[in-house]
């Protein structure tokens, strides 16, 4: 029985670590999302149909992060005939949850300047929060779900369908009346560089740390 309690010891640890990690992940990506919302200069393509929806309907951005993305992982699941990971759920619930209550906190500066340095600096922690939750590889979004669904299902490389998913999501927040503004050019031109620099540093570290980890608690 002690034996049997051993071996399930590191699986046990690098679960633990790995979910706290990718939680930690999605609560810094939120936390940029509110900050590139709140600087008032545009926002990401995805934020702006939701504020887009939010705006003409109502409920809050998180909802309809909530709601669109519930939307996404069910034509995926159409498209695949599988069911989504337990990741992909918790990123649609909580990343909805954790903007919600970052938009709640945060106001938006009354200088042109302040405005464009809270700009800047979501964008980063956003990118950053990105490579943190996908590094222990808990599951993909929603958006990234149905991006890699539509890619399998139609033949075409995912760079082009993100691309393609982007603009019609975009166009149909701006004909909602979502904020289309520089930060959203900004946005979409630094976020695939900043996310690609946070996903090689963080998968790096996060493998380390794992194995580190493992190691130790086989020496004991």
């Amino acid at each position: 029985m002690k034996n049997q309690v051993r071996k399930r010891k590191p699986f046990q640890h690098t679960s633990f670590f790995r979910w706290s990690v990718f939680i930690l992940g999605l609560m810094i990506m939120s936390f940029g999302i509110a900050l590139i919302i709140r600087a008032d200069l545009g926002s990401a393509p995805w934020d702006v149909l939701h504020i887009g929806m939010m705006q003409n309907i109502g409920l809050t951005v998180g909802s309809w992060t909530i709601i669109m993305g519930f939307v996404l992982l069910l034509i995926a699941t159409i498209l695949t005939k599988e069911m989504p990971k337990l990741g992909a759920y918790l990123n649609m619930i909580l990343v909805g949850v954790f903007v919600d209550i970052f938009l709640f906190f945060i106001n938006t500066p009354n200088l042109l300047f302040l405005q464009g340095v809270m700009l800047v600096i979501g964008i980063l922690i956003m990118g950053f929060g990105i490579g943190v939750y996908i590094c222990p590889r808990c599951g993909a979004g929603p958006r990234d779900s149905l991006m890699l669904a539509v890619s399998d299902k139609l033949g075409i490389s995912v760079a082009r369908v993100r691309i393609m998913m982007e603009v019609i999501v975009l166009f149909c927040g701006w004909m909602l009346g979502g904020p289309v503004f520089i930060g959203t050019i900004l946005f979409s031109v630094t976020i695939g560089h900043v996310t690609g620099i946070s996903l090689n540093w963080c998968q790096a570290w996060i493998d380390r740390r794992i194995e580190r980890g493992v190691k130790l608690e086989n020496i004991h």
